[in-house]
């Protein structure tokens, strides 16, 4: 009898986790952008090799950063799918890639407000870019806009975007005086082209200190 339950409620389960992906669609989903450069894209967890010398992910992945079932990404193919560390692992291709800040902002939002609702993460990030790469009509910025675009053709509606970026634009000086105009662009041209001028944005901010020692 014991037995037979258990089957029972497997069965169960599996059905109902089967619904939820086929209707995904069908239920309104909270959309959030990943974008900025390596630790967006998430290099927690990251280490060269012991052995072979190449980075190498360990695979650990923190409580915070677990599996959610309310929680999906919109993988490269532009396809929703359950969201799994890494987060970016067919986005940021050509760098090995581990924890990033996404699902721990995912998970942390839905344990504050556990009647949110489905998450839909929109990763973006490119590890080593300059923030002059993500302005407008270059080749970053055109693929963050579509597939942000194609997140919301799915139904639902843009929440936030993480922005995490800035350590590649510390080495040279010049960069660091125009960061603050760029970036105020960025996100102004990003505000408009995607029609969400109030859309939330939380910035990861570095101070940098130019002066030379003497």
């Amino acid at each position: 009898m014991g037995y037979m339950l258990s089957l029972i409620l497997l069965a169960l389960l599996a059905h109902a986790t089967s619904i939820s992906c086929q209707n995904i669609l069908e239920q309104r989903l909270n959309i959030i952008i990943l974008a900025g450069q390596s630790n967006m894209a998430g290099r927690g967890g990251v280490a060269n090799h012991s052995v072979r010398g190449i980075p190498t992910w360990d695979g650990d992945v923190p409580p915070q950063c677990q599996p959610n079932p309310w929680i999906f990404k919109l993988s490269a193919d532009m396809a929703w799918v359950e969201a799994r560390e890494p987060i970016h692992a067919d986005i940021d291709v050509k760098k090995t890639n581990g924890i990033g800040p996404g699902m721990a902002f995912a998970n942390a939002v839905l344990s504050k407000d556990p009647n949110f609702g489905l998450v839909g993460l929109v990763p973006c990030a490119i590890g080593g870019t300059h923030l002059s790469q993500w302005q407008k009509g270059g080749f970053l910025y055109e693929q963050l806009v579509k597939r942000a675009q194609m997140a919301l053709r799915s139904g639902g509606a843009y929440k936030a975007m993480l922005w995490y970026q800035g350590e590649t634009d510390t080495i040279y000086k010049q960069d660091v005086e125009l960061y603050q105009g760029r970036l105020k662009r960025f996100f102004n041209d990003l505000r408009s082209d995607l029609q969400a001028p109030r859309l939330p944005i939380f910035q990861v901010g570095t101070k940098v200190d130019m002066t030379e020692n003497t």
